[in-house]
């Protein structure tokens, strides 16, 4: 007998309460011949996809199926049980051979990715067990914010280096593509979210560096990338492509000024408020949509900085005091009630 298994997992914070769903269907997808759903407590998405996964297997051996189709939104897990990527996380390695092994009770299974639109059954019952472990009215990030609800979290990712910030040179709405080290960082960053996984969208910038390095996410995650304007970097106007000390040299009362009021612009260019205006516009429409999700964003440098102060409440003081290396990693949660938190900052260990 042949089956097929959808299944899911997911971590409310990640880690955070966790829980999974699966549902086993016959071949042809008419009849639902089981479901299972379990909290399992505080841990990772991967752990908990991982543990839908074994689930929906038991489950379909204690059927009787000979063959299986098991169908996950979990790039990672799918890739990994196909035997594509490598284990390397510890906390999954114990899993991963487990789920093996009760493979092995079966003449056949196949892997196959699936949109997380499409695994909806699954979903439902994994996020119907991680609501059975915590109370609704409870905390999702409790701390000193009194922070209440599911945050949309944002993972916040920088492009890789071009040309023109191998000089420091001010690359604003210029289009230069990423060097071969830019590449490398990009596909790095990927790895890295590709391993990490529980990333619900990909929103990026319309300039080509973002996108290169969005691209190489996307892959790693099995997701399309969504092109939002409001992301693009500052127009810095008649100072693009110059260094720090040209732009001074070219125009010396104005750049001086620039660097203390956020409400000049350079020539021709666009004042930091009104990057904050636009960002946060973008900010509050990526909340509205995803809600309760995890969206990369992957951005540019003052873009980022902006996100990172409306989390944290912020003065325009804190643009200049931020540093943001080239493809870090920087996460930001925006809660229901309005307020945020700020969980990291300027992450490279991946590079």
């Amino acid at each position: 007998m042949k089956v097929i298994v959808e299944a899911d997992g997911g971590s409310r914070g990640n880690p955070g309460p966790a829980g999974y769903g699966v549902v086993v269907l016959s071949d042809d997808r008419g009849a639902v011949l089981a479901e299972r759903k379990e909290s399992i407590g505080r841990t990772t998405n991967n752990v908990a996809e991982y543990r839908g996964l074994i689930a929906g297997l038991t489950a379909a051996a204690e059927l009787g199926a000979t063959e299986v189709v098991v169908f996950m939104d979990s790039k990672l897990v799918v890739e990994q049980m196909s035997g594509r990527w490598r284990v390397k996380h510890p906390d999954l390695l114990e899993l991963h051979r487990e789920a093996t092994q009760v493979a092995r009770q079966f003449a056949r299974v196949d892997y196959g990715w699936i949109p997380r639109a499409e695994n909806l059954h699954a979903d439902r019952l994994a996020n119907e067990a991680m609501d059975g472990a915590q109370p609704a009215s409870a905390p999702a990030s409790p701390g000193w914010s009194g922070a209440r609800g599911e945050p949309t979290r944002l993972m916040l990712l920088r492009h890789g280096q071009t040309e023109l910030s191998v000089d420091r040179r001010y690359s604003g709405r210029g289009n230069p593509p990423l060097t071969e080290l830019g590449r490398g960082q990009a596909a790095a960053a990927a790895r890295h979210l590709g391993e990490k996984g529980g990333i619900d969208a990909i929103l990026c910038s319309p300039l080509g560096r973002a996108q290169e390095t969005a691209g190489a996410a996307a892959k790693a995650l099995g997701l399309e990338v969504v092109v939002d304007d409001e992301l693009i970097e500052t127009d810095f106007g008649a100072w693009e492509g110059l260094t720090f000390s040209e732009a001074a040299q070219r125009d010396p009362e104005l750049h001086s000024r620039w660097l203390r009021d956020t409400t000049v612009a350079p020539p021709g260019g666009e004042s930091f408020d009104a990057v904050a205006e636009r960002v946060r516009r973008a900010r509050n429409r990526i909340v509205e949509e995803y809600a309760g999700s995890t969206v990369l964003v992957v951005s540019h440098v003052t873009p980022i900085k902006t996100m990172l102060r409306l989390a944290l409440d912020g003065n325009a003081g804190i643009l200049y005091r931020l540093h943001l290396d080239l493809a870090s990693l920087s996460i930001a949660e925006f809660y229901p009630d309005g307020l945020a938190s700020v969980r990291l900052v300027n992450q490279t260990s991946y590079l």
